[in-house]
């Protein structure tokens, strides 16, 4: 991992009473960020829709996380039910399976982002971290004809849905990250984190294990506190701390 590890070790080792509740806990980036937040010390309340899947897809036998029934699209009061009184911070790492329904993408990436952020309130939970995208705001970048901006954009206009997420987010008053990484890759970390403010990065591309460290990270530093932040990885990229590389976006 990088980014000031070490100097974070005495904040880690306090982690141990947060319960942080994923909502889509068995995505590829959603089940990094499982197994990160249980590596730093946390609780885990892991959101799916299969409890069954979950279970062969999640560590075993770790007393620190707990699986429940979780569906953004249906609902806040269910899915209130689902994170509880005892969840600390919500972060939200999912995303429609493609398809030809062209409805998906805004029933989970902007109504399930909705009622996830409307439980919260209920709830009394103020701290919330999305997963999100570079170039949701591609057309205002002037990156209408960027080819990724266009590909993402085919099935259901998936960047505008998460747009809309965003807004909504931004408006409701709840303490938010939201983090815009490039291009998704499973492959291990190549490279050092670049961090940029909002409406910067149209190319590039990251680890999900980054992904997923950066959400982590969020938590840890109140640097990260009511800002938007777009993520890739280069080699050439200095390796900075994450109070540094949150320290550097202003904040909204």
């Amino acid at each position: 991992m990088e980014g000031g590890e070490i100097k974070e070790v005495g904040i880690i080792q306090n982690n141990s009473k947060k319960k942080i509740f994923v909502a889509g806990a068995t995505g590829n980036t959603g089940k990094r960020i499982v197994e990160q937040l249980l590596a730093y010390g946390f609780a885990v309340k892991a959101g799916v829709r299969d409890v069954n899947k979950a279970k062969s897809i999640l560590p075993e036998g770790n007393p620190l996380l707990q699986i429940v029934k979780a569906d953004v699209t249906e609902g806040s009061a269910k899915l209130a039910d689902a994170i509880g009184d005892d969840s600390d911070a919500v972060i939200c790492a999912t995303g429609f399976q493609p398809s030809w329904n062209l409805l998906a993408p805004w029933k989970v990436d902007n109504f399930g982002t909705v009622n996830l952020v409307d439980a919260c309130q209920k709830l009394g939970v103020n701290r919330f971290i999305l997963i999100s995208s570079i170039l949701v705001n591609g057309a205002a970048m002037g990156q209408l004809f960027n080819p990724v901006y266009i590909i993402l954009n085919v099935m259901g206009l998936v960047l505008v849905a998460k747009l809309q997420a965003e807004r909504y987010i931004r408006k409701s008053g709840i303490n938010y990250t939201i983090i815009r990484p490039g291009g998704l890759k499973n492959d291990p970390p190549q490279g050092n984190l670049v961090m940029q403010p909002e409406d910067t990065l149209f190319r590039g591309s990251i680890s999900r294990d980054q992904v997923a460290e950066v959400a982590v990270k969020a938590l840890l530093h109140p640097e990260s506190h009511y800002k938007v932040v777009e993520i890739v990885s280069s080699t050439d990229a200095p390796e900075r701390s994450f109070e540094e590389l949150f320290g550097s976006i202003e904040q909204q």
